[in-house]
């Protein structure tokens, strides 16, 4: 069987712990610590991110006896560890002794050591030097007992546009597209006198004096995760060399940009991420739901590891707001509802010094009696009583189209608006499903959708003739489909497709356009039977081909055209959106796209700010409101956090959360 989220779990039941830093402190507080974790129910630890400077003080020079006694001591407390190759933040004497490791920005600075992240992933020195000590580390605790999991770099994200760079990135493309006839014409350099006569002409897209080619920025992109994703491939074959039986993983950052998170997550043996929502946002629950069904998707809807969190304020946003009591739990409850079989946290004690000195933690700078410090005993605490969603999965109907070279491509200088961006776009559609309690799947371009009634692609820009006949099929077979706007515009190369828009989803939609219209100010619209709402930022000029015209704009220089479509495709129904509708009429048609596909939430209906969503036969009910709010059920149930049983109905304070099972049921 793969290694997975079941390696760690079968042992100790759901994780929890978190980023925890001995070479901060003095070894007496060590044995302090470890009592504080076994009485907080903590029983994961992820050590060593950044002690490569105190694992190698000097080039060759090693002092492992530090984290030796660190690894005896939670091997006493039965506290697993996830174990960390320290390469995301090389020490100083690697940039000192050898600057051709550091990295250089588009313009050509170098960056030097100071801070974090200092390395060029495609220096030769930077990655002998990093898999050297990544043997030495996993030669020296290959079998030890504390050793749970290990732990690739940290936040992988760094790009580099230096001359080993463009070295790299000439050998990527060539194996890409085999000589430069292949390179011109993907790249469309006939545009601006672009053609390369020579390998050696081809450079990283550095700062230029105006728009760089957009295909030339794609596939910089691509080799960038690519490269980097080398260098964890590296680390994660030493580690499996010789402990062949510990998972390995890297953290995530949600919907981050700079990598392929769809390609990384293949490589992986636990899908984990860091999540930090931003307090005082409305959006803040639906937002941090997404990302957690991401990271499902990801694991192709197996459990993960919620690697990093806060029990309270940050200190890297310009205002940092505190959490209120009862928030933390609730955001980690959130996580487990939706997939994660871990919730840990950074870090475990407030770092006296250093850059994230005010970031908050599960021992605050005040100490263990503390009302956060007593917050998080009680949290580890309960989740015993939770131990039986270990495993379960969250079922799920509808589907979530997402691709981040599209996201790439769509986001380029030189298009129609720059308003219209795809991470927004797709937590825009996610909204109206979250507040009905429908459990969503995110998922790739190209992947299977025969499990799902229902299909929404928010924004698809760039998309493989491949792709385009899979969302067919799709229809055809029954399935119902939505399509946002600008999608469907460009192929793998960023070339726009020629012909009406989207062009290879045109037939499926039955409707096609001619000009996209972005728009400084809302424009009214109206549904056939006469309701009318508003969009924003965007409009397109379409023609119905055989498509029902569901609403049209009603002002504007498009009056009387179609703004959104639907059309019986085979045995199923393809929905076209040509604008970006508020968020009611958003809400207006996931009702109507829902009940084509016959879908329903997990409840018959929800009070504003309350979530719900079903993990294995556990409902969780999570009241991220500020106001006390009574939630119908539809059977008799048992709450799991609390033992009490619910009558009909249960009635949750704001930030509480009720995790329920039928009255009987076993979870738990």
């Amino acid at each position: 069987m793969k290694l997975g989220m079941h390696t760690l779990t079968q042992r100790r039941g759901l994780l929890f712990g978190g980023d925890y830093n001995p070479e901060q402190w003095p070894e007496e507080v060590w044995a302090q610590d470890a009592a504080l974790m076994r009485d907080a129910g903590v029983n994961l630890v992820t050590v060593g991110v950044f002690s490569w400077a105190r694992l190698e003080p000097e080039p060759g020079k090693r002092d492992f006896g530090w984290l030796d006694r660190l690894l005896e001591l939670m091997a006493a407390h039965d506290i697993g560890v996830d174990l960390a190759t320290p390469t995301a933040s090389p020490p100083p004497w690697l940039g000192h002794r050898w600057p051709e490791t550091l990295p250089v920005d588009e313009h050509g600075h170098t960056l030097w050591y100071g801070a974090r992240n200092q390395f060029c992933p495609s220096s030769s020195v930077y990655w002998e030097r990093s898999l050297d000590l990544v043997t030495a580390l996993a030669d020296r605790y290959a079998g030890h007992p504390a050793l749970a999991m290990w732990h690739v770099g940290n936040e992988y994200g760094q790009v580099c546009f230096c001359d080993a760079s463009a070295a790299a990135f000439r050998s990527w493309l060539r194996e890409r597209y085999g000589g430069l006839d292949g390179l011109n014409e993907a790249w469309g350099t006939t545009f601006w006198s672009q053609g390369y006569s020579d390998w050696e002409e081809v450079l990283p897209p550095r700062a230029a004096p105006y728009i760089v080619n957009p295909s030339q920025r794609l596939d910089w992109r691509r080799f960038c995760s690519d490269q980097m994703l080398a260098h964890f491939r590296a680390q994660r074959d030493v580690l499996r060399a010789r402990t062949p039986g510990v998972p390995v993983t890297t953290n995530f950052m949600g919907l981050f940009k700079g990598i392929d998170s769809w390609a990384w997550a293949e490589e992986e043996d636990v899908v984990a991420n860091d999540c930090y929502p931003e307090p005082g946002d409305p959006l803040t629950p639906a937002r941090t739901a997404l990302t957690h069904d991401l990271m499902r998707g990801l694991a192709k809807g197996r459990p993960w590891l919620l690697m990093e969190q806060a029990t309270s304020a940050v200190n890297w946003r310009p205002h940092n707001l505190p959490k209120p009591p009862g928030q933390f739990r609730l955001e980690s409850l959130q996580a487990l509802a939706r997939g994660a079989d871990g919730l840990c946290y950074f870090q475990w004690r407030a770092s006296r010094f250093g850059a994230e000195r005010f970031h908050a933690a599960m021992v605050p700078h005040a100490g263990p009696e503390t009302r956060l410090h007593r917050a998080v005993r009680e949290h580890g605490r309960e989740l015993r009583r939770l131990s039986g969603v270990a495993g379960t999965e969250v079922p799920a109907r509808v589907a979530m189209m997402f691709g981040w070279e599209s996201w790439w491509a769509l986001e380029e200088r030189g298009r129609p608006s720059d308003r219209l961006n795809a991470d927004e776009q797709l937590l825009r559609y996610y909204v109206p499903f979250f507040e009905r309690g429908v459990a969503v799947d995110v998922v790739p371009p190209g992947a299977d959708l025969d499990a799902y009634a229902l299909v929404v692609v928010p924004n698809l820009f760039l998309v493989s003739d491949e792709q385009a006949a899979g969302l067919d099929a799709y229809v055809r077979r029954g399935g119902v489909l939505v399509v946002g706007p600008f999608s469907g515009v460009a192929d793998p190369r960023a070339h726009i497709r020629i012909g009406r828009f989207p062009a290879p989803l045109r037939e499926v939609l039955g409707a096609s356009g001619e000009e996209w219209q972005p728009v400084g100010e809302p424009v009214r619209c109206r549904w056939q039977g006469g309701a009318e709402f508003t969009a924003d930022t965007w409009t397109e000029l379409l023609a119905a081909e055989g498509a029902e015209v569901v609403a049209e704009y009603a002002s504007g220089g498009l009056a009387g055209l179609p703004a959104v479509t639907r059309h019986r495709h085979g045995d199923g129904l393809a929905w076209y959106v040509g604008t970006m509708p508020e968020p009611a009429a958003l809400a207006a048609l996931a009702e109507r796209v829902l009940a084509d596909a016959g879908v329903t939430g997990v409840l018959p209906a929800l009070p504003p700010g309350v979530e719900a969503v079903r993990r294995g036969e556990v409902l969780f009910v999570l009241n991220h409101g500020t106001d006390t709010v009574r939630v119908e059920l539809p059977e008799r149930a048992d709450d799991l956090l609390t033992g009490a049983t619910a009558e009909g109905s249960v009635t949750l304070a704001p930030r509480e959360v009720a995790a329920l099972v039928p009255t009987g049921g076993a979870a738990g």
